[in-house]
């Protein structure tokens, strides 16, 4: 069993295969019994927190557990009483082979693989949650979040900064069997790096200067629910093989500390960066990646799906009016203000929308109108480029943004400017201006997918 399991994909053919794996039960009480490897780390012992639960006496509490991993299933004793046997061979660790025959104690269970094929269609429902959407793309990221999301499959959400990563993280937990449970969020961007692993891991009291008291971390706090980790490919590159440890064994120890927590958690990990590019760049690691991208999702741009653009703008106004005590906030947008919306190229995505409508609604309920007008849209008058920059107005400097925010919009639309002048200049050929801009022909093609222009090859 060394194929890796094929992770679902928006872009993948509508049917996938999952290579999958149960456990049958040949002896003892629950002779006849199959169960179903779920999820990254499956235990199996006598006690109730187990995956597989074996009433047997010479099973012990904790026996054993199963991990998956990128080449297959891992076998991991766990100190057990009686030993954990393959094939009649006493191991600590060992991966599984088709038909391979593990003994528990006395109990004997047959590893089963087998495939499952799962035909995925974009959903008939235009929310995911409080994610909306009528374009295809999105109704595609919702049928297959409608077929796994209800799994403990680890999620990888990537999307330009503002595509709505967050809203569909919180989702996939509202309409998890987690739902009860925590829901912990990490901005792996905004935690200084030498307090990243207090704030994943806790700490210990006097584990470091500063450290008064003993503190939990994110994995201890998510324990039952979902952990949310935003901005992963921000996460230092030595703190890595730690994070995939404890991925891997769902337990960790806190700075400074000898004690091993183990936690029962679900982890969702979203990047505005292209993680297997920095994988190859070298900058983040390639087996982490393949451990939070079981379900990889690509939310994409706000530009590329603009017939979006009425629906979303209209329910966002909506939750405002909602959420406003005063009924002051305007209840619908003229069809000028929805063109407008519809033409802009939103740099900033779904959050940006979300900006200019609450900017919008504050102006109309001061002026009490009932409509939003055009002239409330900071765009409208916005001061335009010159011809080097093909007309595009600059985004705006809003309070409601951080800086981060504000310079992910500059260096988007630099990159759009950027990238059309230089195919302008070299005619459209794709090749002869990568080597005008001394970079690699591949990156280019993505920056020139990426922001829906066309190249002549």
């Amino acid at each position: 069993m060394t194929e890796a399991p094929r992770t679902a994909h928006v872009g993948d053919p509508r049917v996938l295969e999952l290579p999958r794996c149960a456990l049958v039960i040949l002896s003892g009480d629950a002779r006849g019994r199959e169960k179903t490897i779920e999820g990254d780390l499956f235990r199996i012992g006598k006690a109730r927190e187990n995956e597989l639960v074996l009433l047997d006496e010479t099973v012990s509490r904790a026996h054993c557990e199963i991990v998956r991993e990128r080449r297959g299933y891992l076998l991991r004793d766990l100190g057990s009483t009686n030993g954990t046997l393959l094939d009649g061979a006493e191991i600590k660790e060992a991966w599984l082979k088709p038909g391979a025959v593990i003994t528990v104690g006395k109990v004997e269970l047959k590893v089963r693989p087998f495939s499952e094929r799962i035909e995925i269609l974009p959903s008939d429902s235009t929310t995911y949650g409080e994610a909306v959407g009528r374009s295809v793309a999105m109704r595609a990221v919702f049928g297959l979040l409608e077929r796994l999301g209800p799994t403990d499959a680890t999620v990888l959400i990537g999307g330009e900064t503002g595509t709505g990563k967050d809203v569909i993280a919180r989702s996939i937990h509202a309409r998890s069997p987690r739902a009860r449970g925590p829901f912990i969020v990490v901005d792996c961007g905004a935690v200084v790096g030498s307090l990243i692993e207090s704030e994943l891991f806790g700490h210990e009291k006097g584990a470091f200067t500063g450290a008064a008291a003993a503190r939990q971390g994110a994995f201890e706090l998510a324990h039952g629910g979902t952990l949310f980790l935003d901005e992963i490919g921000e996460l230092p590159l030595d703190l890595q093989p730690k994070l995939l440890r404890v991925l891997e064994t769902r337990s960790f120890r806190r700075v400074g500390g000898n004690q091993a927590h183990a936690v029962n958690i679900r982890v969702i990990a979203a990047s505005k960066r292209n993680l297997k590019m920095e994988v190859e760049r070298g900058k983040f690691r390639e087996d982490l990646y393949f451990r939070l991208a079981v379900v990889p999702i690509e939310l994409p741009p706000l530009r590329e799906r603009r017939e979006d653009i009425p629906f979303l703008a209209e329910t966002l106004l909506d939750r405002l009016a909602a959420a406003d005590p005063t009924g002051t906030t305007p209840g619908r947008l003229g069809t000028h203000v929805l063109d407008a919306l519809s033409a802009h190229d939103w740099p900033g995505n779904v959050r940006e929308l979300r900006n200019v409508l609450e900017r919008a609604a504050l102006l109309s309920g001061a002026a009490g109108q009932s409509e939003v007008q055009l002239g409330m849209l900071p765009f409208a008058g916005r001061a335009q480029a010159g011809p080097a920059t093909g007309g595009v107005g600059l985004p705006a400097f809003e309070a409601s943004k951080s800086y981060r925010d504000t310079k992910a919009e500059f260096e988007n639309l630099f990159e759009q400017l950027y990238v059309t002048w230089l195919l302008e200049k070299a005619d459209g050929n794709i090749s002869a201006a990568a080597r005008a801009a001394d970079m690699d022909r591949k990156y280019l093609h993505k920056l020139v997918r990426k922001h829906g222009l066309h190249p002549k090859g």
